[in-house]
C-alpha cells in the first residue's frame, strides 16, 4: 500500500445543496434562459441521460409557468450521447438511453443542454456530434447544475446553478429525486482528507 494512501482518510460527505437550493437555483436558470433567449420562442432543453433530463423537465416546467406561451413537455427532450463518448472502452459497459426530440424538433431553435454536474468536458463534447447528428440548431447552449472545474476541453457553461471548486480525488453526487433512493434532491462531495 501505497504510504499517501494510508494516510488518506475517508471524509463524510458534505452537503452543498439540499433540495431547497436546487429548486431556487433551477428557479434562476430558468429565468436566465429566458432572458438570454428574450422568451420562450424556438427553444429546447435537451436533458442528457440519467440526471439531466429530469433537470431539463424541472427546467421546462419553471419557464413555462413564467412564459404562458411555453408548454413544458413542447421543449423538452432527451439526448442519449453514449455512442459518441470518447471513453468507450475504459469504462464499464452503460445502457443506452432513448433520444427523444421534441414534436418541433431542433432545426432553426435554440438548444440548451442541460446536464448535472460539468467536469472534464467530454460528456458535453459526446452530445454536441449526438446533437449535430439529429439536426441543425440555430444555437447551442449548456446548462448545469454544478460546475466543478477540472476541464480537458474548451467547453464553458451558459448558465451554472452552483460553481464548486473541488479537488480531483473528490467526487461530486448528485442525487434527485426522480432518479435516486432514496427519493431526494441534494448535492454532495465525497473525497479524502
Amino acid at each position: 500500500m501505497d504510504l499517501r494512501d494510508s494516510r488518506q482518510a475517508q471524509l463524510p460527505a458534505r452537503t452543498v445543496l439540499t433540495s431547497a437550493d436546487i429548486d431556487r437555483v433551477l428557479t434562476r436558470i430558468a429565468y436566465e434562459i429566458l432572458e438570454a433567449n428574450k422568451g420562450g420562442t424556438d427553444l429546447v432543453l435537451m436533458g442528457i441521460p440519467r440526471r439531466g433530463y429530469p433537470l431539463a423537465r424541472r427546467l421546462a416546467a419553471k419557464i413555462a409557468a413564467a412564459d404562458p406561451t411555453v408548454h413544458a413537455e413542447a421543449i423538452t427532450g432527451q439526448l442519449d450521447v453514449t455512442m459518441f463518448r470518447d471513453d468507450l472502452a475504459h469504462q464499464p459497459t452503460r445502457p443506452p438511453y432513448p433520444t427523444q426530440l421534441p414534436p418541433s424538433g431542433i432545426d432553426g431553435k435554440v438548444v440548451v443542454l442541460v446536464d448535472d454536474v460539468l467536469y472534464s468536458g467530454r460528456t458535453i463534447r459526446a452530445a454536441l456530434d449526438a446533437l449535430i447528428d439529429l439536426g441543425r440548431p440555430r444555437a447551442v447552449r449548456l446548462a448545469v447544475l454544478v460546475d466543478r472545474g477540472h476541464r480537458e476541453l474548451p467547453i464553458r457553461a451558459d448558465h451554472v446553478g452552483k460553481n464548486l471548486p473541488t479537488a480531483a480525488v473528490e467526487k461530486v453526487r448528485v442525487r434527485l429525486a426522480e432518479t435516486d433512493s432514496p427519493a431526494l434532491d441534494e448535492v454532495v462531495i465525497e473525497g479524502t482528507a
